[in-house]
């Protein structure tokens, strides 16, 4: 990962985020701009960034919510907050967070954090193996799902479920594991979230969806990637 990778940068104060994009765009990132929970979401769907910079004070959403949800589109996170009491960072650590700023903040410790997270991505990337299932790829690491040699489409929840199963091939990853780690804490009971995101992937893996051999459903408990 290069000087080139993108960053967004998720604050609803203006200044804070001039400053931070300034600071990222004269290191040579590509940054990328969000003032509240909702257009943070819609960037990681658009743009992709490797890594987002998070203040916790968004108008439309508590930023805690969001650490497993950009996580799980991909991204490091690293928190950027005035939130400084120690259990802040601990949820927001035990969430998945990569790193932990208060402001006020000194730009060029942020970028140094940041240099120091994508670094880590790109280890963590380099260990992440390809599971392989007849005729389906699943390259953890790229993010990239393939069916007889052809890239098949996943929405970032489909592939953050099926992602968490090839990560356990062969045994069953519970309902409440699957709901926590691709949607967030307070979403465990959620379990018509793991039937709609099972039915997509499916639908483009199964050879014949109506009787699915890739991934079995595991009634009351979870569901399991056939190795």
């Amino acid at each position: 990962m290069s000087q080139q990778a993108k960053i967004l940068v998720v604050d609803d104060e203006p200044a804070i985020r001039r400053l931070l994009g300034a600071g990222l765009g004269r290191a040579g990132y590509r940054v990328v701009e969000a003032a509240s929970a909702r257009d943070a979401l819609i960037a990681m769907q658009i743009d992709k960034p490797e890594a987002v910079l998070l203040d916790l004070g968004l108008p439309d959403r508590d930023g805690l919510e969001l650490v497993p949800l950009l996580k799980a589109a991909g991204a490091s996170v690293l928190v950027v907050s005035a939130r400084d009491a120690t259990e802040q960072k601990v949820t927001a650590l035990d969430l998945g967070a990569d790193d932990y700023v208060t402001k006020p903040f000194d730009t060029e410790e942020v970028l140094a954090r940041v240099r120091t997270a994508l670094r880590h991505r790109l280890s963590v990337e380099a260990e992440m193996p390809v599971v392989r299932i007849d005729a389906i790829e699943i390259d953890l690491g790229a993010r990239l799902v393939r069916k007889g040699g052809e890239e098949v489409h996943l929405t970032p929840k489909e592939f953050g479920f099926l992602a968490e199963l090839a990560k356990h091939p062969g045994r069953v990853v519970t309902h409440a594991q699957l709901l926590r780690t691709v949607w967030g804490p307070g979403h465990e009971h959620d379990v018509e979230y793991l039937r709609v995101a099972a039915r997509g992937v499916r639908r483009k893996l199964e050879d014949d969806a109506a009787a699915p051999s890739v991934i079995r459903n595991e009634p009351g408990v979870g569901y399991r990637l056939m190795a």
